[in-house]
């Protein structure tokens, strides 16, 4: 199981309890890119996708992620198939 599936599925199993740097390598890890941050929101863009869901937003608070934006990156991964054979 590589990296990416390993993320993925830790996210898929328990979103309430992600640490924000798993739900930020593992929107590295599917091609999202890193564009800026304004205090504890950290913005990441997909240079293939073209529309709105090309923009995700996250918020670092305490160390964890939000559950709401964990699911959002996770439905975003299953729409346009992001983490199929990444390593």
């Amino acid at each position: 199981m590589s990296r990416v599936e390993k993320l993925y599925n830790k996210a898929k199993e328990s979103p309430n309890n992600l640490s924000f740097s798993d739900l930020c390598l593992l929107l590295e890890k599917v091609g999202f890119e890193f564009k800026r941050q304004k205090g504890s929101h950290r913005t990441f863009k997909h240079p293939q996708i073209k529309n709105i869901d090309s923009i995700q937003e996250i918020q670092n608070v305490k160390g964890k992620a939000k559950a709401y934006q964990v699911r959002q990156v996770l439905d975003k991964i299953d729409r346009h198939n992001l983490y199929r054979g990444r390593e």
